[in-house]
């Protein structure tokens, strides 16, 4: 190869790698200025999803205000059979939880000595009768005497004395006969309501002495809640005012209403003690403790549930849904009552209708898009054109 050849691949050689590097450059360049500019572009906000459970709407609604109350339920009618005259108690054989009716014969005491006292004491009448009709015959002869001259009135007199005193004497006899009856009829005992055994306080073969106590019977049909207040509290009490009550082992309030006031207050306590009767329901039992809100006041205002305010920050506010996006409105809150069950209160700075936000959802930044997911109308309701 001559030397002007060998120069001019020499140059075209140094070319080819100059426009290389430059290549190379260029593409390094061209990659950051991309880099740069993806991290340059705004980033899209996240949207929030909410559910039916997380947003309600404030709206004005019924207020009840009112007076807590606790206390245990009881029986309305609720009765203690009790032996009547001693004895060997025989016959019992209700447990607890067993159903009776009224008048069902529960248990007897052994009641031959009794039943022989009876006979004894009839006895004893029959003879006071036959004593009288003695005494009667005795009378009438005594009587025609006098009147043919024969006795004196003195002893016509004597014979009147005598016929009282058999007829009082037959009497007594009579009334001795029938508390021995009364004694003879009290071995037997009988439920006096319907109800429930709610204890059994006595065996069989076990010696009883009169008002021992042998089983209790309770009522479930009738229900109360006997509630102390204090005098201050009691004043707004009125009959016929209501209360929801939650009680143990119940999933759901019970209704129940004010039957009564005592007119006295406790000694000592000087508490006032209120009778609610309880609507019946399934489950109830004596003794179950109970506790609610007597309402004592109701009122209409514009309100949102309590636990949708948050206070978070120096003045409470609510979480309101704004064109698709999270807004803070301070709020005044007002009264606070029940409404279905929950509690809320009356506020001030938001509008009627606003969608706000439950305490569920939790705390959302101002500015935070959401969307609300409507939940799908039943089959038979998109069937029938109807809107969710």
């Amino acid at each position: 190869m001559n030397p002007t050849t060998r120069r001019w691949l020499t140059i075209a050689l140094v070319l080819l790698a100059v426009a290389a590097a430059v290549g190379l450059g260029w593409r390094g360049y061209a990659n950051r200025q991309a880099t740069q500019q993806a991290q340059l572009a705004p980033v899209k906000d996240p949207v929030i999803e909410l559910g039916a459970i997380d947003v309600t709407t404030a709206q004005v609604r019924e207020l009840t205000s009112g007076l807590p109350i606790t206390g245990a339920l009881k029986a309305v009618h609720s009765a203690i059979v009790k032996a009547r005259v001693p004895g060997e108690l025989q016959g019992l054989t209700v447990r607890e939880g067993d159903t009776v009716q009224a008048g069902q014969v529960i248990a007897r005491v052994e009641s031959t000595e009794y039943a022989d006292r009876v006979r004894q004491a009839q006895q004893q009448a029959d003879a006071a009768k036959a004593q009288v009709d003695i005494a009667q015959r005795q009378y009438d002869n005594n009587a025609a005497l006098v009147n043919q001259g024969f006795i004196s009135k003195t002893a016509l007199d004597n014979s009147a004395a005598s016929l009282a005193t058999a007829r009082a004497n037959y009497r007594a006899a009579q009334a001795g006969t029938e508390v021995l009856r009364k004694s003879l009829a009290d071995t037997v005992l009988k439920a006096p309501i319907s109800g429930q055994i709610s204890q059994r306080l006595a065996q069989p073969g076990e010696r009883v002495s009169p008002e021992a106590r042998i089983v209790e019977i309770v009522d479930l049909s009738r229900l109360e809640l006997e509630a102390a207040l204090s005098p201050a509290d009691s004043v707004a009490v009125r009959v016929g005012q209501q209360a929801l009550l939650n009680i143990e082992g119940v999933a759901q309030p019970v209704p129940a209403t004010v039957a009564r006031i005592n007119p006295s207050a406790q000694a000592g306590s000087r508490s006032v003690l209120v009778y609610l009767s309880v609507t019946a329901q399934p489950g109830l039992r004596q003794g179950l403790f109970a506790q609610g809100q007597l309402a004592t006041e109701t009122q209409r205002a514009l309100a949102v549930p309590l636990n949708a305010v948050r206070t978070d920050k120096p003045l409470p506010y609510v979480q309101v849904v704004d064109n698709g996006r999270i807004a803070h409105r301070t709020v005044q809150m007002g009264a606070r009552g029940q409404v279905d069950g929950e509690q809320w209160v009356a506020v001030q700075g938001v509008t009627e209708g606003a969608q706000v936000l439950r305490g569920a959802a939790g705390v959302l930044r101002e500015g935070t898009q959401v969307k609300l997911i409507v939940p799908a109308a039943p089959a038979s309701a998109a069937r029938n054109g109807v809107r969710p």
